[in-house]
């Protein structure tokens, strides 16, 4: 079939018109040559096909030709409305009906006001101006034009138990935001994002999505981002990549040996025993039992438990003589 308009345009094939400008408008606006200044020559090649997709999907006639046909049936003698096969209409003048005025700060209004680029992809031309190459440089190098600003980023907390931070998890999110649509007016629009979070993220990381929050019109929407916030466990406290827990005994567990039994984050039962005498501040250091490095896959930190002694209130006469002597006090 050649060109897969449908794919270019990102859009089912049973896309409605609505469908069609929202696609045009989001493309068209995202690879504008004069928004890729860095990359002009492959913002050209995309913007010239996006137009070219745009405007034979969104004619009846010619889009009952290309799924018929493909883009060789648009491209032989007769198949279009005039018989000299489809012939793309230039991609800035799509654009004006659109935007009219270039939403990248050229003139006040008109298509005529338009930035326009040659069929055959050399040089740019104003319709309606003189000077234009000077007008073009400026343009390239960012001065005298104000193009459309970026708001910052909108952000908001993404709250995460620590078992969603040990094992990974994914979420689904929905947002409504306001969009502007082919007619240049504010509508709701609804989305559900997906949110991968992987295993060993930190509180405070951050997860961007490009241009997802409110547009407004002649500005570029601004991103959304979320950060994830962690909440309190009510076992497991977290030091970086370790973890900490705390972990009572009794005076004779302290002196005689104890068993420390627990359940992991990920829900395994681990017994760990207990040889050495617990004094006061003893820790005992459980290697690769923390939480998984993020940057090192299959690595993990530490378990750090720490013993709190608890003492008894009374011992009777008896109790003490006989600790006394065990003791060897």
């Amino acid at each position: 079939m050649g060109v897969d308009y449908y794919n270019v345009l990102n859009v089912e094939k049973g896309a409605t018109e609505d469908d069609l400008k929202k696609a045009y408008r989001k493309l068209a606006m995202k690879w504008h040559p004069d928004k890729n200044p860095n990359n002009k020559s492959e913002a050209e090649a995309q913007f010239k096909q996006i137009s070219e997709a745009y405007e034979v999907l969104s004619d009846p006639q010619k889009r009952q030709i290309y799924d018929q046909y493909g883009e060789e049936g648009l491209s032989s003698p007769g198949a279009a409305e005039n018989q000299n096969g489809f012939n793309p209409r230039n991609a800035e003048d799509i654009f004006a009906e659109f935007f009219g005025s270039s939403p990248f700060g050229f003139g006040s209004s008109g298509a005529g006001r338009s930035m326009r680029f040659s069929s055959d992809g050399g040089g740019a031309t104003f319709g309606g101006f003189g000077g234009t190459d000077n007008m073009f440089r400026n343009y390239s190098d960012g001065a005298g034009i104000n193009t459309p600003k970026k708001p910052p980023p909108v952000e908001s907390k993404l709250s995460c138990s620590l078992e969603d931070l040990y094992t990974g998890s994914t979420r689904k999110m929905k947002i409504s935001r306001q969009v502007v649509d082919a007619n240049g007016r504010l509508s709701p629009e609804s989305e559900i994002l997906t949110i991968d979070i992987k295993p060993g993220w930190k509180k405070g990381t951050k997860i961007t999505f490009q241009d997802k929050g409110n547009e407004q019109p002649n500005q570029l929407p601004a991103d959304l981002v979320f950060v994830i916030d962690e909440k309190p466990h009510s076992t497991y406290k977290r030091d970086g990549n370790d973890l900490i827990m705390n972990y009572h005994v009794t005076l004779a567990e302290a002196i005689g040996g104890t068993t420390v039994n627990f359940t992991t984050l990920d829900k395994r039962d681990l017994s760990i025993p207990v040889q050495d005498i617990v004094s006061p501040g003893y820790e005992l250091v459980v290697s690769r039992e923390g939480m998984p490095i993020a940057k090192e896959p299959g690595n993990r930190g530490d378990l750090k438990i720490r013993f709190e002694v608890k003492f008894p209130t009374k011992l009777t006469s008896d109790q003490r003589t006989a600790l006394k002597r065990a003791l060897g006090g």
